[in-house]
């Protein structure tokens, strides 16, 4: 006992007068109050005793235990009140936030058999056109290998008929191609504008919308071929101009091999520059060279990746049409070599070429307007926030029940805030708030 006038018998040497003794835990527990050794701890557990002063472990020696665990897990735990973000809104096609690679063939996928029936009729109407030059060519060259069956001498007029003889058809068909192709494009990425928020348009309604868009398109045809056709004929005097001065075979070959180079990396360039330009022409109704102005400006900081796209886009419908298209050619290449050149092996071979071709592109056309129109769609995302105007519009119509058809008008400038002009007239803009 003390009197009140010096420290406690307990109280270990070092302590101030009248402080009460180190807690020593309750009686029997065989645990301490947390915290590290005092200065004094002499030292390792000895005799079961455990650490820090507290009273002997029943069981021998103490041995630590592990120490408290997450309640995440293991590793770097999120700071408290973080959650993950929402997943994206995803009305129609696509999520409604910038897109990537799986995405954008998704949609393109999705933008067919969300509306078979309009998607895939009008690409038939397109397939045909574009296959038919090609076919009759086929079916020409085929009647004549079927004749010299019996008549070895048929063939020897197949290679005098001259550059156009030969590859007349593949020009033709290219040519036709190429112009179906831009105003299908046009009128499918009018029905895409809508797929994007679950709707869905016929045939009638979207050519009725995409109409007034045609001579657009059409001069977008003409330019474009204009800027690919040009270096061709730069090239082609060059060439003649080589041969003039008496250039000698390997000047002319190298000249030509570098010719080919550069040309493939100016086409390259520029469709990649200019592949958004029928969407913009469309769902932005620009005319001609403000549609090639804005895809110049929306690829932007995106080309490579763009080029890219585009290139394992034309691989992929490339794979598809040959597929397709090897047993009708398989077959029309037996009837003609059986047939032995006659009229009827020749037209039976002209249309089975003919459905090869359009039963592939059919699958392939929708395939190439729906990649560039999301390409077109994911570059406004990234360059204009115009996936927040998507999301708000979205927001509505799902309050509303129902795709509005002044869904259209949100694909203007005007709709997109900081987006560049020409913006519309009053009352042409979008009719719903984009906060």
């Amino acid at each position: 006992m003390s009197d009140g006038h010096g420290p406690a018998p307990d109280t270990p040497s070092g302590w101030a007068p009248h402080q009460p003794p180190p807690y020593q835990g309750a009686p029997g527990s065989p645990w301490t109050a947390p915290g590290p050794p005092p200065a004094s701890h002499p030292g390792p557990v000895q005799n079961g005793s455990a650490p820090y002063g507290g009273p002997p472990h029943p069981g021998g020696p103490y041995v630590p235990g592990p120490g408290p665990q997450a309640p995440y897990g293991p590793g770097p735990q999120p700071p408290y009140g973080h959650r993950p973000p929402p997943p994206a809104l995803r009305p129609g096609i696509i999520p409604l936030r910038p897109l990537g690679l799986g995405d954008i063939l998704d949609g393109a996928i999705r933008l067919i058999r969300s509306n078979p029936k309009t998607v895939l009729g009008l690409s038939a109407i397109a397939a045909v056109l574009g296959a038919i030059p090609t076919a009759i060519g086929q079916a020409v060259i085929f009647g004549q290998v079927g004749a010299a069956v019996n008549d070895p001498s048929a063939l020897d007029g197949v290679g005098e008929t001259g550059f156009l003889g030969q590859y007349g058809d593949v020009l033709v068909s290219s040519a036709v191609e190429f112009v179906v192709v831009t105003l299908l494009t046009g009128v499918l990425t009018r029905i895409l504008g809508r797929a994007v928020f679950g709707g869905r348009t016929t045939a009638g309604e979207a050519w009725r919308m995409s109409r007034g868009r045609m001579p657009a398109l059409f001069g977008l045809v003409a330019l474009n071929a204009l800027l690919l056709l040009v270096p061709v004929v730069a090239i082609a005097v060059v060439v003649v101009a080589l041969a003039g001065a008496g250039a000698g075979p390997g000047t002319a070959v190298a000249a030509g091999a570098l010719a080919v180079l550069g040309y493939i990396a100016y086409a390259a360039f520029i469709s990649t520059r200019l592949a958004l330009a029928a969407p913009a022409a469309v769902l932005e109704r620009r005319g001609v060279l403000d549609s090639m102005r804005r895809s110049w400006r929306l690829v932007n900081g995106g080309f490579w990746r763009t080029l890219g796209i585009l290139i394992l886009t034309r691989i992929i419908t490339f794979l598809i049409t040959f597929v397709v298209a090897v047993p009708f050619t398989f077959a029309a290449a037996l009837i003609s070599v059986g047939g032995q050149g006659s009229t009827g092996a020749q037209i039976a071979t002209a249309v089975l070429i003919a459905v090869g071709g359009t039963v592939g592109a059919m699958i392939t056309y929708p395939f190439l307007a729906g990649v560039n129109g999301l390409l077109y769609a994911d570059r406004r995302m990234r360059s204009e926030a115009f996936d927040l105007v998507l999301q708000t519009a979205a927001i509505e119509q799902r309050r509303q029940g129902w795709v509005h058809a002044s869904a259209d008008d949100l694909w203007l400038p005007s709709a997109t805030p900081g987006a560049p002009g020409p913006y519309p007239q009053a009352g042409q803009g979008a009719s719903w708030p984009h906060s």
